[in-house]
């Protein structure tokens, strides 16, 4: 533990200035533009930059803005040698001026390189380059208490905004901690409250289904006992095709609770069985990855919907559907050849969802849907953002 106070940086957080008070940071740039004053004014005041010379201190102060901003963002990386690097650039300059005999320059450059380093570097490394400075120190005031109160000040200076830089950087963290333990909190409630709804879904309506599926079969097989007949042969199909609407009905309610429940399979995987079953095409292009539920659910109830009203408008066209993984976005066009007869509107479809409803599900996950006459056929094209 001491070893990682003395070798480590401060946490990023306290090495920027998010969250520095609006009065903080004016009463900084007062005290950064006094002391540059005061710098100044005694550079010019010592007549050592006469003449000629006269370019030297303007020089100098840019030459130690850029040498800040450069430090401000080496600290921010944790780069020790570019850091020091900056340090020493300043020190430099102050050395410069002192050899210029421009003292008070030389002084307040020497202290804001020890305060920087207190403030920003590993404490060890921090307190080093104070050690360094101290000879420079001990150059511009020959008394005797002179130099010791001058590192004094430095050590404690920088240390005191090192503890307020930390103070500041330990809240953010703090701060950030609790909104993920809250997000977490809210996540983990919405889970819950999902598999409730799952669990409820499946309590009422899929064992509803399943005992409507088993009623029907009875009748199923009931009815084909009976003579042949043209009354016999119309229940016997509306039977069976209420049985199917039922299977239908089983296998949505069955993927809706699997939904919920974050156990749906690649939506890819999905599209193929469906393609299977009713003799289309599917292809996917893209780099696959996983699709958050409510695009995945929007991909499957379009792709549903458009093979219904296939079935029912054009029976025997050919249907490809294509699936992309785009940048930003997952999109999947339908298409059929057609087959001599009118699609209806969008709102037509034989399972209770119109694409009329599939669109305004696209919508509110901020994508779009179109479908309309494509040739001699019926395309259907859906983005949805992902």
């Amino acid at each position: 533990m001491a070893r990682d106070r003395w070798a480590g940086w401060p946490m990023r957080e306290s090495l920027t200035r998010v969250g520095i008070p609006r009065a903080r940071t004016v009463l900084d740039g007062v005290l950064i533009v006094s002391l540059s004053s005061w710098a100044g004014y005694s550079a010019y005041a010592s007549e050592a930059f006469d003449g000629p010379r006269a370019v030297l201190p303007l020089l100098g102060f840019l030459g130690c803005a850029a040498a800040v901003l450069g430090y401000r963002a080496t600290t921010l990386d944790n780069r020790l040698l570019p850091s020091l690097g900056m340090l020493a650039a300043i020190a430099a300059i102050g050395a410069a001026a002192y050899k210029g005999g421009a003292a008070v320059p030389a002084t307040v450059l020497w202290v804001c390189t020890g305060v920087m380093a207190m403030e920003r570097l590993p404490l060890g490394v921090a307190v080093g380059t104070v050690a360094v400075l101290v000879p420079g120190f001990v150059l511009t005031d020959d008394t005797e208490l002179g130099p010791l109160l001058t590192t004094a000040a430095v050590l404690l200076a920088g240390y005191s905004l090192r503890l307020d830089a930390a103070a500041r950087g330990t809240g953010f963290r703090l701060l950030a901690q609790e909104r993920a333990a809250r997000e977490a909190e809210a996540t983990s409630a919405a889970l819950a409250e999902r598999a409730r709804i799952a669990r409820e879904i499946h309590d009422v309506l899929a064992h509803s289904l399943s005992a409507q599926l088993v009623h029907l079969e009875a009748a199923r097989l009931r009815i084909e006992q009976e003579p042949e007949g043209m009354f016999r042969n119309q229940i016997l199909e509306r039977v069976v095709a209420a049985r199917a609407m039922a299977r239908e009905g089983l296998a949505e309610t069955r993927q809706a609770l699997s939904a919920l429940r974050g156990e749906l399979a690649p939506v890819e995987d999905y599209l193929s069985e469906l393609a299977a079953a009713d003799g289309a095409v599917a292809e996917v292009t893209g780099e696959r990855r996983p699709l958050s539920a409510e695009a995945s659910q929007a991909v499957r109830r379009v792709a549903q919907e458009a093979l219904t009203n296939v079935r029912k408008h054009a029976p025997g066209a050919v249907v490809r559907m294509l699936l992309a993984f785009r940048e930003g976005e997952i999109a999947l066009d339908i298409r059929d050849s057609g087959a001599g007869a009118e699609h209806g509107d969008l709102t037509a479809s034989g399972s209770g969802y119109g694409l009329l409803g599939m669109r305004e599900r696209a919508e509110l996950l901020g994508g779009s849907l179109e479908a309309g006459p494509d040739g001699e056929g019926f395309v259907v094209r859906l983005r949805v953002p992902a």
